[in-house]
């Protein structure tokens, strides 16, 4: 296993990269310029290699330096998240929800204010994760895969229909409605990391019974977010979970389109970061995200 190097090194450079200047990130650790430039230099002489450019006034980062700074956001900001956390739940006031970020966009942000009005001496704090990202899992923990066989209390929030959606903008341009699509004649919006997570379009034509379409143009997305979004702009047809869009199909904004839909076992399911069951707050909030986010 390789040896990391010093943690003080790692902190001077995290703080002169973010600040620019050897004089701020000194301020910030409390400690002398001088200080913060032998901890950088061990630091690079242990790296074997410059993580400055110091031919240039100011200096610049190096492409090393700017991994390095990549990979030192990640770490120090979930250590950041950590300590602020820990801090504030020391009160037993913070409660933190984290979900996909399908889920955050979609189910939790337009009842975030029914959630604050319902819990006014807690503070609750969003955590929105893509699929492939680090988990970081909160004190009310949603996810998006299969159900634990029976390990967990993991309830099932939304339902296992996976089915077609479009605006009705984008049906009426390609002259069609709802009733009568021609999916080879329509752009068909897709998430790349879907494959492995949930149904991406061959996979879901598959699941009905039917053959995907070779005329069908796919257009691919790296999140849900912006694949629902492309969707109300009208470019194309997207997959819906049940449940999950249901404030635009309410409104009109999007329709389903008729024809079968696709059953899975992978679905959203909710449940509580160990130890955490027994907090008031956790389990309050917890049963009113079950009752007015999910089913």
């Amino acid at each position: 296993m390789d040896r990391l190097p010093s943690f003080s090194g790692l902190t001077a450079f995290y703080a002169a990269a973010r600040h620019g200047t050897l004089t701020a990130a000194a301020a910030e650790l409390n400690v002398s310029q001088p200080a913060i430039s032998r901890r950088i230099a061990t630091l690079e002489a242990d790296l074997g290699c410059p993580l400055f450019d110091r031919n240039h006034k100011p200096v610049r980062i190096t492409q090393s330096g700017k991994d390095l700074l990549r990979a030192l956001k990640g770490g120090f900001g979930q250590i950041e998240s950590a300590v602020a956390q820990i801090r504030q739940t020391g009160s037993g006031r913070l409660v933190t929800v984290s979900a996909p970020s399908g889920f955050v966009a979609f189910r939790l942000i337009p009842m975030l204010g029914e959630l604050e009005a319902a819990f006014e001496d807690v503070t609750i704090r969003i955590i929105s994760q893509e699929y492939g990202e680090p988990t970081r899992p909160g004190d009310v923990a949603i996810r998006f895969g299969f159900a634990d066989d029976g390990e967990s209390d993991d309830l099932r929030l939304l339902g296992d229909g996976v089915f077609a959606a479009a605006s009705p903008l984008y049906l009426s341009r390609r002259g069609m409605t709802a009733q009568d699509p021609d999916y080879a004649r329509l752009t068909l919006l897709t998430m790349e990391t879907a494959r492995s997570q949930w149904h991406d379009w061959p996979s879901w034509f598959q699941s009905v019974g039917r053959d995907m379409p070779r005329g069908a143009r796919v257009l691919d997305f790296s999140s849900y977010a912006m694949l629902v979004n492309a969707a109300l702009a009208a470019q194309g047809v997207c997959l819906c979970w049940d449940g999950v869009l249901d404030m635009f199909l309410d409104t009109g904004a999007l329709v389903r389109l008729a024809g079968p839909s696709a059953r899975s076992s992978r679905g959203y399911f909710m449940g509580m970061r160990d130890g955490l069951a027994a907090d008031p707050h956790v389990r309050r909030i917890h049963d009113w995200i079950a009752e007015n986010a999910g089913k």
